[in-house]
């Protein structure tokens, strides 16, 4: 494809998104950026997030991982059934009965100053280190296809699109982000029905021609019984409970979201619904992946570098103009829709748990509007040098690398929260970083070394909850044996 046609493709849907924000900005506050002055329809959210939780790692990773894991992570998004209805009928309801704003004062509500810096710091890591994969994904293909051409350099590219973002989200934050959201959810799906399409009509096969042969070639696999095989049936179904709880039901950028909900009704409506959904559409990525693979091997394609290249390769420069501005269109929609909703959580978690916006009543709603856009846009530039410093060291498919931190940072809100709801304890407050830092590291020596200390035995995305266990029991071991009386009973 043409690097012109791209670049098209990509000011044109940018143009869509600023209009949308403009209409969605109007009149709005601090209220309306950090929880869209709950006011959200709850299957305008439903649907928009779709799109957030798929993200460009989805986007592009998924279909390239089915040549080595085949459909096996189907068992993981099928745990996320369960983890979603834990969201609905145990975290909902306390966030809600709370009233709050970033999901971690709970912390402080419950333990103390420590335990509540510490899971506001464990959010921020993680979704700084998220978002930074998600959008370098984006990024990088961008480069390679349109700006490598024109000689610009990857960092001035990056820079570009950081800042597109932040003046579309600035203003009217997670109000405009529900909104934005649903249309790009509609293009990522629409781009991965339409490039089966293509490929059906490339191949001179029918929807169920393809299916037998992706049946014959056993891609369609998704049930491993080997238990030391990462992608062991049981293993991949509980990890997917606890993936779904840490990082949508533990995470502020997507409870931010459902807190912008009219009640908490609404907001349990839309967290099932999401939950059921994302069952089909993420089958529909493997379908695609699978089909990938099949007309890349019937055509000897060599697909160069990582997994994460299939997709983009195929699509840019074997299936017409067409396919390549479909692919754009749903890359640019899953990038964005993805990166706005993180910066937009991060500025909130930043300027609620680390700044107190709401405990500093001195400050003048525009004093406030003006430290928000400072930290805007400093978390945007934090993200930027990330993303740069990523390039050189990408070695591997970015969903695995991304599950896998999550594994490590995710871990002690895991424990921390557990804690916090399923016992009555209070715990000496001021050693909670520390078990915080101890237990992440206890889990990498083991997951480095359990070949030989576990018979063979490798971990998968199951370390998640072996983390949150490590932290748990740390907690055990620096409580106070006297019982406290919840302040959020």
């Amino acid at each position: 494809m043409s690097p012109h046609i791209i670049f098209f493709v990509l000011i044109a849907y940018t143009i869509l998104l600023f209009i949308v924000s403009w209409i969605t900005s109007k009149k709005s506050d601090n209220e309306t950026f950090f929880v869209g002055n709950r006011v959200s329809p709850w299957y305008i959210v439903a649907y928009g997030m779709i799109g957030a939780s798929l993200s460009g790692v989805t986007f592009i990773s998924v279909p390239g991982w089915v040549g080595s894991t085949q459909f096996s992570y189907m068992m993981v998004v099928i745990g996320y059934l369960l983890g979603y209805f834990i969201i609905a009928k145990v975290l909902l309801p306390l966030y809600y009965n709370l009233k709050l704003t970033s999901i971690y004062t709970f912390l402080e509500n419950r333990f103390g100053f420590w335990s509540y810096k510490t899971g506001a710091f464990y959010f921020l890591l993680s979704r700084i280190i998220g978002a930074s994969f998600r959008m370098f994904l984006v990024v990088n293909v961008l480069q390679i296809f349109v700006f490598d051409a024109w000689n610009v350099p990857f960092a001035a590219t990056v820079a570009v699109f950081i800042l597109l973002i932040l003046l579309y989200t600035y203003k009217g934050g997670i109000k405009t982000i529900v909104w934005t959201d649903t249309l790009q959810t509609t293009f990522m799906l629409l781009a991965v029905i339409f490039s089966v399409i293509i490929i059906i009509k490339e191949m001179n096969m029918n929807f169920f021609d393809l299916s037998s042969l992706i049946i014959k070639k056993d891609y369609s696999k998704m049930f491993f019984l080997e238990w030391q095989d990462k992608r062991f049936f049981l293993k991949q179904f509980f990890s997917g409970a606890f993936i779904a709880i840490v990082m949508t039901g533990l995470d502020q950028d997507m409870m931010q979201k459902n807190l912008s909900c009219r009640n908490l009704k609404d907001a349990q409506k839309n967290v099932l619904t999401l939950s059921w959904i994302l069952v089909p559409v993420n089958l529909m990525f493997l379908f695609l992946g699978a089909a990938l693979l099949i007309y890349s091997n019937s055509l000897g394609i060599d697909i160069q570098g990582t997994s994460d290249n299939l997709f983009p390769t195929i699509a840019l420069k074997y299936l017409g103009s067409f396919a390549g501005i479909v692919f754009i269109i749903g890359l640019i929609s899953a990038a964005y829709s993805s990166a706005d909703s993180a910066l937009t959580a991060l500025t909130t978690s930043f300027s609620i748990d680390f700044l107190n916006f709401e405990k500093r009543k001195y400050l003048s709603e525009k004093q406030k509007i003006k430290i928000r856009y400072l930290v805007h846009f400093s978390i945007a530039t934090l993200i930027l040098f990330i993303i740069v410093g990523f390039r050189a060291i990408n070695d591997q498919a970015i969903i695995a690398k991304l599950f896998t931190i999550a594994g490590y940072t995710y871990g002690p809100l895991l424990g921390l929260f557990s804690f916090g709801l399923f016992t009555k304890f209070n715990v000496k407050d001021k050693y909670v970083p520390i078990i915080a830092f101890v237990s992440p590291f206890i889990c990498y020596l083991l997951s480095e070394n359990s070949e030989i200390l576990f018979n063979g035995y490798k971990f998968g995305f199951e370390l998640l909850i072996l983390n949150g266990l490590f932290t748990f029991a740390g907690l055990l071991i620096i409580f106070k044996k006297k019982k406290i009386i919840n302040k959020n009973d």
